[in-house]
Protein backbone atom coordinates (compact mmCIF):
# COMPACT_ATOMS: atom_id res chain seq x y z
CA UNK A 1 0.00 0.00 0.00
CA UNK A 2 0.74 3.43 -0.89
CA UNK A 3 0.39 6.10 2.01
CA UNK A 4 -0.47 9.25 0.60
CA UNK A 5 1.95 11.92 1.62
CA UNK A 6 0.46 15.33 3.12
CA UNK A 7 2.16 18.79 3.19
CA UNK A 8 2.11 20.99 6.00
CA UNK A 9 -0.10 23.37 4.67
CA UNK A 10 -2.33 20.76 3.58
CA UNK A 11 -2.56 19.38 7.67
CA UNK A 12 -2.97 23.24 9.01
CA UNK A 13 -5.52 23.80 6.66
CA UNK A 14 -7.54 20.06 7.39
CA UNK A 15 -7.21 20.95 11.27
CA UNK A 16 -8.76 24.47 10.43
CA UNK A 17 -11.73 22.89 8.96
CA UNK A 18 -12.10 20.15 11.51
CA UNK A 19 -11.94 23.55 14.04
CA UNK A 20 -14.45 25.51 12.37
CA UNK A 21 -16.38 22.54 11.85
CA UNK A 22 -16.34 21.86 15.90
CA UNK A 23 -17.55 25.38 17.10
CA UNK A 24 -20.27 25.06 14.43
CA UNK A 25 -21.42 22.27 16.25
CA UNK A 26 -21.21 23.29 19.57
CA UNK A 27 -22.42 26.78 18.92
CA UNK A 28 -25.54 25.71 17.45
CA UNK A 29 -27.08 24.17 20.66
CA UNK A 30 -26.22 27.62 22.29
CA UNK A 31 -27.73 29.78 19.94
CA UNK A 32 -31.02 27.74 20.56
CA UNK A 33 -31.33 28.03 23.73
CA UNK A 34 -30.24 31.27 24.06
CA UNK A 35 -33.57 32.10 21.74
CA UNK A 36 -35.93 29.43 23.73
CA UNK A 37 -34.79 31.49 26.56
CA UNK A 38 -35.54 34.96 25.38
CA UNK A 39 -38.81 33.63 23.78
CA UNK A 40 -39.82 31.89 27.41
CA UNK A 41 -38.97 34.97 28.83
CA UNK A 42 -41.18 37.41 26.69
CA UNK A 43 -44.16 34.82 27.00
CA UNK A 44 -43.38 35.64 30.86
CA UNK A 45 -43.70 38.99 30.70
CA UNK A 46 -46.88 38.85 28.99
CA UNK A 47 -48.54 37.11 31.34
CA UNK A 48 -46.94 39.53 34.15
CA UNK A 49 -48.97 42.47 32.02
CA UNK A 50 -52.13 40.82 31.67
CA UNK A 51 -51.94 39.62 35.16
CA UNK A 52 -51.11 43.48 36.15
CA UNK A 53 -54.05 44.45 33.81
CA UNK A 54 -56.92 42.31 35.27
CA UNK A 55 -55.91 43.28 38.52
CA UNK A 56 -56.75 46.91 37.52
CA UNK A 57 -59.35 46.63 35.50
CA UNK A 58 -60.82 44.69 38.32
CA UNK A 59 -60.02 47.58 40.80
CA UNK A 60 -61.50 49.95 38.59
CA UNK A 61 -64.78 48.78 38.43
CA UNK A 62 -64.66 47.90 42.07
CA UNK A 63 -64.46 51.53 42.54
CA UNK A 64 -66.60 52.48 39.64
CA UNK A 65 -69.61 50.35 41.94
CA UNK A 66 -68.79 51.24 45.62
CA UNK A 67 -68.95 54.90 44.44
CA UNK A 68 -72.56 54.52 42.47
CA UNK A 69 -75.24 56.49 44.66
CA UNK A 70 -77.26 59.45 43.78
CA UNK A 71 -80.46 61.43 45.30
CA UNK A 72 -83.18 63.21 42.78
CA UNK A 73 -87.02 62.94 42.26
CA UNK A 74 -88.96 61.49 39.84
CA UNK A 75 -92.98 61.54 38.79
CA UNK A 76 -95.07 58.96 39.49
CA UNK A 77 -98.75 59.35 38.74
CA UNK A 78 -98.48 63.24 38.92
CA UNK A 79 -96.78 62.92 42.18
CA UNK A 80 -93.14 64.22 42.67
CA UNK A 81 -91.04 61.11 44.98
CA UNK A 82 -87.50 61.68 46.35
CA UNK A 83 -85.85 58.76 45.06
CA UNK A 84 -81.77 57.48 46.17
CA UNK A 85 -79.77 54.93 44.70
CA UNK A 86 -77.15 53.13 45.78
CA UNK A 87 -74.99 49.92 44.65
CA UNK A 88 -75.67 48.37 47.89
CA UNK A 89 -79.46 48.12 47.25
CA UNK A 90 -79.36 45.65 44.64
CA UNK A 91 -78.01 42.17 45.07
CA UNK A 92 -76.48 41.97 41.68
CA UNK A 93 -74.53 44.85 42.38
CA UNK A 94 -73.15 43.39 45.21
CA UNK A 95 -72.28 40.56 43.91
CA UNK A 96 -70.40 42.22 41.35
CA UNK A 97 -68.36 43.43 43.90
CA UNK A 98 -67.79 40.57 45.66
CA UNK A 99 -66.43 39.44 42.60
CA UNK A 100 -64.43 42.14 41.89
CA UNK A 101 -62.64 41.80 45.55
CA UNK A 102 -61.89 38.22 44.55
CA UNK A 103 -60.51 38.24 41.25
CA UNK A 104 -58.39 41.69 42.28
CA UNK A 105 -56.70 39.85 44.95
CA UNK A 106 -56.24 36.86 42.67
CA UNK A 107 -54.95 38.55 40.17
CA UNK A 108 -52.37 40.66 42.49
CA UNK A 109 -51.12 37.46 44.25
CA UNK A 110 -50.30 35.58 40.92
CA UNK A 111 -48.62 39.14 39.87
CA UNK A 112 -47.16 39.16 43.06
CA UNK A 113 -45.57 35.61 43.11
CA UNK A 114 -44.76 35.82 39.43
CA UNK A 115 -42.50 38.83 39.47
CA UNK A 116 -40.64 37.46 42.43
CA UNK A 117 -39.57 34.63 39.91
CA UNK A 118 -39.13 36.12 37.28
CA UNK A 119 -36.50 38.71 38.66
CA UNK A 120 -34.81 35.68 39.89
CA UNK A 121 -34.65 34.51 36.78
CA UNK A 122 -36.79 31.47 37.50
CA UNK A 123 -39.91 30.20 35.57
CA UNK A 124 -43.18 32.00 36.67
CA UNK A 125 -44.73 29.01 36.16
CA UNK A 126 -42.84 25.80 38.24
CA UNK A 127 -44.57 22.88 37.48
CA UNK A 128 -47.22 21.53 35.99
CA UNK A 129 -49.63 21.11 39.16
CA UNK A 130 -48.57 24.77 39.43
CA UNK A 131 -50.17 25.51 35.93
CA UNK A 132 -53.44 23.51 36.51
CA UNK A 133 -54.28 25.51 39.61
CA UNK A 134 -53.92 28.65 37.74
CA UNK A 135 -55.84 27.35 35.02
CA UNK A 136 -58.84 26.49 37.40
CA UNK A 137 -58.48 29.55 39.05
CA UNK A 138 -58.35 31.63 35.92
CA UNK A 139 -61.04 29.84 34.51
CA UNK A 140 -63.80 29.98 37.51
CA UNK A 141 -62.95 33.99 38.15
CA UNK A 142 -63.76 34.11 34.59
CA UNK A 143 -67.03 32.63 34.73
CA UNK A 144 -68.18 34.55 37.86
CA UNK A 145 -67.08 37.84 36.22
CA UNK A 146 -68.94 37.01 33.24
CA UNK A 147 -72.07 35.73 35.51
CA UNK A 148 -71.76 38.91 37.75
CA UNK A 149 -71.70 41.16 34.67
CA UNK A 150 -74.42 39.66 33.06
CA UNK A 151 -76.82 39.93 36.19
CA UNK A 152 -75.84 43.78 37.10
CA UNK A 153 -76.90 44.13 33.17
CA UNK A 154 -80.45 43.13 33.41
CA UNK A 155 -80.42 45.59 36.69
CA UNK A 156 -79.01 48.32 35.14
CA UNK A 157 -81.52 48.04 31.95
CA UNK A 158 -84.56 47.74 33.77
CA UNK A 159 -83.29 50.45 35.70
CA UNK A 160 -83.22 52.20 31.89
CA UNK A 161 -86.37 50.76 30.57
CA UNK A 162 -88.83 51.09 33.27
CA UNK A 163 -91.37 48.43 33.60
CA UNK A 164 -93.88 48.10 30.76
CA UNK A 165 -97.47 48.76 31.70
CA UNK A 166 -97.02 50.30 34.87
CA UNK A 167 -96.07 54.28 35.79
CA UNK A 168 -92.49 52.89 36.86
CA UNK A 169 -90.30 55.50 34.96
CA UNK A 170 -86.54 55.07 33.66
CA UNK A 171 -84.86 56.02 36.84
CA UNK A 172 -81.78 56.30 34.74
CA UNK A 173 -83.36 60.00 33.53
CA UNK A 174 -83.04 61.79 37.20
CA UNK A 175 -80.57 58.84 38.70
CA UNK A 176 -77.99 59.56 35.65
CA UNK A 177 -74.91 59.39 37.05
CA UNK A 178 -75.75 56.62 39.23
CA UNK A 179 -76.33 54.67 36.16
CA UNK A 180 -73.39 55.48 33.97
CA UNK A 181 -71.07 54.57 37.09
CA UNK A 182 -72.47 51.26 37.08
CA UNK A 183 -72.53 51.08 33.23
CA UNK A 184 -68.94 51.89 32.94
CA UNK A 185 -68.50 49.13 36.06
CA UNK A 186 -70.10 46.62 33.99
CA UNK A 187 -68.05 47.38 30.89
CA UNK A 188 -64.58 46.91 33.16
CA UNK A 189 -66.00 43.88 34.72
CA UNK A 190 -66.83 42.30 30.94
CA UNK A 191 -63.21 43.24 30.00
CA UNK A 192 -61.66 41.83 33.35
CA UNK A 193 -63.73 38.37 31.94
CA UNK A 194 -61.95 38.62 28.89
CA UNK A 195 -58.14 39.16 30.47
CA UNK A 196 -58.55 35.96 32.45
CA UNK A 197 -59.87 34.23 29.91
CA UNK A 198 -57.05 34.97 27.68
CA UNK A 199 -54.75 34.12 30.65
CA UNK A 200 -56.45 30.82 30.65
CA UNK A 201 -55.26 30.13 26.98
CA UNK A 202 -51.99 31.15 27.87
CA UNK A 203 -51.93 28.39 31.11
CA UNK A 204 -53.40 25.78 28.25
CA UNK A 205 -50.51 26.77 25.96
CA UNK A 206 -47.84 26.01 28.34
CA UNK A 207 -49.71 22.56 29.16
CA UNK A 208 -49.36 21.55 26.29
CA UNK A 209 -45.51 22.40 25.65
CA UNK A 210 -44.71 20.80 29.24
Amino acid sequence: MVSEQRTPEETLQESKVAALESSGTMSGPLVGAAAGTRRRRRTEAMQLILRMLCMATSLVALSLMVTAKESSSVSIYGFLLPIHSKWSFSESYEYLVGVSVAVAAHSLLQFLIGTSRFLRMSSVIPSRNHAWLIFAGDQAFAYALMSAGSAASGVTNLNRTGIRHTALPNFCKPLHKFCDHVAISIAFTFFSCFLLATSAVQDVIWLSQH
